[in-house]
Formats: structure tokens, C-alpha cells, sequence
């Protein structure tokens, strides 16, 4: 066996699977993913490298593919899901002039993932552990976002289990069971934080006043939020962003570009 497949062997056996493609390793958590057949239904084999990766795995599982790719297995470490096999891509059809129509599929996924579950489920962090970044940035220009973000975690609404990162990469088309999501952290808080998550993707061609203003208008009236609302979680989400990116030493352009174009909506 290719040293590469070492970290899979025991779920290859245990679960029967086999190796359809090359081992995939995601930079930002170190998580390693793999093709395989799974009693000839194509999937992924996700390995886990942090406890964060387990804790989204726990979600998927739970969540029982309404809304995200259906697993088929989960132990541990590892994490066997649907493989997303449609040719769609919603960072395309942004591209494509679709802005519109890509924000309609991010909302309606977003909603199946909130609905309530009989099952309980897996024990989450709470919101206000994401935003400890912020809390922490010494960045007098993060002082209003940080303001903003103190006041709405101190009074959330609407608490459901969130995605976390939900944008136009985490949500695949899996042909004929439609767009589903993938990669969730998995918190608990107010629900208008996930959709607050999109207005800063996918990419810097998007972040212009006219199209952040049509995105507030569909997405409030989809999701059933306050506009209001839904702007003070979209600029509290921009500073968060700003203040990662600086953290960790990387170009905070897209988060900066929000933040100027929603602060004087507030």
C-alpha cells in the first residue's frame, strides 16, 4: 500500500471500501480526504486532524444528509460522505452572472440545516467562542465590529445548530440529490449568523454597494430576517474575518472591503 493510503487502511478494511483517486489534504486544517468506492456508490473518506474536524464530522452525521451530503459511515477519526459528483459550481455561476440565483441555493441550504431534528444533538461550543478573535484584536479600526458583535452575542435569537462556514465552496452539487453542504464547524447560536457568513464570498468581484445592497434584500426576505439585523451580523462577521486573517498574517482585503461597504448601512 502507497504510504500516502497508510492513514486509511483501517477504514478501507473495515468499511470495504476502495481507493478511487489520490489522497487530497486540506491546508487550513490538515484534514486528508479520499475517492473511494463504497459498495459502488462513489464517496469520500474524511479524516479528521483536529478536534474541530471531529466536532463538524459529529454534525454531519447528525444533520443525516437533509441539507448535507448523506454519510454513509462515522467513527472517530474518520468520516465516509457522498461523493458530490454534479458539474455545477456556484462560485461559477457568480461568475457567470448568477449572483442571484446562487445566493436562492446558499439560503435554501442553509434553512434545511436549521430545521429542528428529533434526535439531540452532538454537544457544540457555544457562537461566542468564535468570535474570541475579535474579542481579543487590539485593532482600534475592529472597534465598532467588536462593539456590534459583544452586543448581538449578548442577546442571540433564534438558536440553532450553525454550519459555521457555509459560502459557495461548502455547498457542491451532487447531481441528482440536488446542493448540499459539506465542512461544517458546528456551533450553537443565532441563526442569521450563517447567512451573514456569504456576503463576504466568494470572491473580491462580488464586494461592491450595489450587489451587497440586492444580497440584504433577497436574503432577508428568503431567510425571514430583520434587514437590519442581518446587516449587524454581517459587519460584527466582517471584523471576525479581519481579525483572523491579520492573526494570521494573511491579506484581509475582502473582510476590509465589507466593513467599508456595509458600515454606513448601519
Amino acid at each position: 500500500m502507497r504510504l500516502d493510503l497508510a492513514p486509511f487502511a483501517p477504514w478501507l478494511a473495515l468499511w470495504d471500501l476502495v481507493p478511487e483517486g489520490e489522497v487530497v489534504s486540506m491546508p487550513l486544517t490538515g484534514s486528508r480526504l479520499l475517492p473511494v468506492s463504497a459498495g459502488g456508490r462513489p464517496a469520500m473518506l474524511k479524516l479528521a486532524a483536529s478536534a474541530d474536524e471531529r466536532r463538524g464530522a459529529e454534525v454531519m452525521a447528525w444533520w443525516d444528509g437533509d441539507g448535507a451530503a448523506p454519510v454513509f459511515a462515522h467513527a472517530e477519526e474518520a468520516l465516509l460522505m457522498a461523493r458530490a459528483e454534479g458539474k455545477g459550481s456556484l462560485v461559477d455561476l457568480v461568475k457567470s452572472g448568477g449572483d442571484a440565483a446562487a445566493m436562492g441555493i446558499l439560503c435554501e441550504a442553509i434553512d434545511r440545516l436549521h430545521r429542528p431534528r428529533q434526535a439531540p444533538p452532538p454537544a457544540l461550543p457555544p457562537l461566542s467562542r468564535l468570535f474570541r478573535a475579535l474579542e481579543e484584536s487590539a485593532d482600534p479600526r475592529l472597534a465598532g465590529p467588536r462593539r456590534t458583535a459583544a452586543r448581538l452575542l449578548a442577546d442571540q435569537r433564534d438558536l440553532v445548530v450553525l454550519h459555521g462556514d457555509l459560502h459557495h465552496d461548502n455547498v457542491l452539487d451532487f447531481g441528482s440529490l440536488g446542493w448540499r453542504a459539506i465542512d461544517p464547524w458546528g456551533y450553537v447560536g443565532e441563526r442569521a449568523y450563517d447567512y451573514a457568513n456569504l456576503f463576504r464570498n466568494p470572491d473580491a468581484a462580488s464586494l461592491t454597494p450595489e450587489r451587497t445592497a440586492a444580497r440584504l434584500d433577497q436574503v432577508s426576505s428568503l431567510a425571514g430576517l430583520r434587514r437590519e439585523r442581518l446587516l449587524e451580523w454581517i459587519y460584527a462577521h466582517a471584523g471576525l474575518s479581519a481579525a483572523w486573517d491579520e492573526a494570521d498574517g494573511e491579506e484581509a482585503e475582502r473582510s476590509w472591503a465589507v466593513l467599508r461597504i456595509v458600515e454606513p448601512m448601519l
